[in-house]
């Protein structure tokens, strides 16, 4: 097959792609969007030993007012976020969800266990 008769049928196909996505919206909400409230629990090191913090989820995206945060939670509910130079993963599953977590304080390593539950 000859590389012409191709090119025109793949550029149809990339423009209806393209259609079918920009009807689609741009900010879908996702499964775990929302309000969480999460507590941290220091199991080795110097860190404060319990800690609470309110995180919002938009749009899979993880933000807090006051935190240097950054980080998602996919639609199955995958969790990898840093907040303020310490950084966690787990999982959430409904309302709840726990991991790990890991950081420093004073430069000395320090880990622990979290636990959230969306408002």
């Amino acid at each position: 097959m000859r590389l012409n008769r191709i090119g025109p049928a793949f550029f149809a196909f990339g423009l209806s792609v393209l259609a079918t996505s920009a009807a689609a919206p741009a900010f879908a909400q996702q499964p775990y969007d929302g309000v969480w409230n999460v507590t941290i629990v220091t199991k080795a090191g110097s860190c404060e030993p319990t800690a609470t913090s309110t995180l919002t989820v938009s749009d899979g995206r993880i933000s807090a007012s006051g935190a240097n945060v950054s980080g998602r939670i996919g639609r199955e509910g995958l969790v990898r976020v840093s907040i303020n130079g310490a950084y966690a993963n787990g999982q959430l599953s409904g309302n709840a969800g726990s991991g790990k977590w890991n950081g420093a304080s004073a430069g000395i390593p320090c880990s622990g266990r979290w636990q959230a539950s969306r408002q």
